[in-house]
């Protein structure tokens, strides 16, 4: 019997597919996991940094998905992860919410959202869509509308206040293990606790120097989830130069050894032994990214463990 590779579940580099003619962003973004790169794993994500106010303003307009989807906008600070470096009105269900903040949406499926206008730019900051249940660029988006040129600003019809699905401050509930190199504890930004019913967990951290552990632990441990799958995200921070990662990782999955110095994606079947994780060498900040699919609170995150 062959042996698995587990470097199916690996992805090294994105690919460029999506989202091309915008100015003062990255365009076509970099789509970082789908089907075409992790064949059968179901989500769609694509991150793209924003270098100034997009060119056009809007550029993408309302639409509508036959799946839920996460839309996150992170600042592109270390030093203050929480400030995103702009000013941008986003409108849910035609509802408008301004925000100034990392800021994360949970869309649910059928949910018209959009436009996205930035009303005004700091610093360079990040913009991502994960899409759940699809991972195919297509499927997506063609249907949605979203390039569907709208002349005048969607109108909120239904007695619902959509400032319920955004997430405009992160929760800090997971022990800080790390004293040094690494914000802890880490950010999360979208649970159960943030919004009622989302089955999604995800923290993040800036790695900002070598990671310095509380205690005896040397790197992140080696773990098994049996009841959800995790995708797990690098994402370099560097505008001028998004695939560079900043860092040399070493990564086991199902107990065979990767090694990767690039913005990448791991997708983590449920199942799956995982780990350990350690930072092997250090050259600029960059994003670590933990999204737990199928639960929503860090405790059965910890329970899984």
């Amino acid at each position: 019997m062959s042996e698995t590779n587990y470097e199916q579940y690996l992805v090294r580099r994105p690919i460029y597919e999506a989202f091309g003619g915008t100015k003062n962003r990255q365009s076509p973004t970099m789509t970082i996991m789908s089907n075409k790169q992790v064949p059968g794993c179901n989500y769609y994500m694509e991150p793209g940094w924003i270098y100034g106010i997009p060119d056009p303003n809007p550029s993408l307009h309302e639409h509508v998905h036959d799946f839920d989807e996460i839309v996150m906008h992170i600042g592109g600070d270390y030093r203050q992860p929480q400030v995103l470096g702009g000013t941008v009105e986003f409108y849910v269900g035609g509802q408008p919410i301004v925000f100034n903040t990392s800021t994360t949406f949970y869309i649910p499926k059928g949910t018209p959202h959009g436009p996205v206008i930035w009303r005004d730019f700091q610093f360079p900051h990040l913009q991502m869509a994960i899409m759940c249940g699809t991972g195919s660029a297509g499927e997506a988006w063609e249907s949605s509308g979203i390039h569907d040129t709208k002349h005048t600003l969607p109108k909120k019809t239904k007695d619902f206040d959509y400032e319920q699905y955004a997430v405009r401050s992160p929760l800090r509930e997971t022990e800080g293990d790390f004293s040094a190199g690494r914000t802890s504890p880490s950010l999360t930004y979208l649970s159960n606790a943030q919004v009622p019913g989302v089955k999604y967990y995800i923290e993040y951290g800036w790695m900002y120097g070598m990671p310095v552990f509380s205690g005896e632990r040397k790197g992140v441990p080696k773990m098994v989830h049996d009841n959800f799958d995790e995708i797990i995200l690098h994402l370099g921070g560097d505008p001028e130069n998004p695939e560079d990662l900043g860092a040399d990782v070493e990564f086991y999955i199902g107990g065979q050894p990767f090694t990767f110095d690039t913005t990448s994606a791991v997708y983590i079947p449920c199942g799956l032994k995982h780990g350990p994780l350690r930072t092997t060498q250090f050259r600029k900040p960059h994003i670590v990214m933990g999204i737990m699919c199928g639960i929503g609170t860090v405790q059965e995150y910890l329970d899984s463990l």
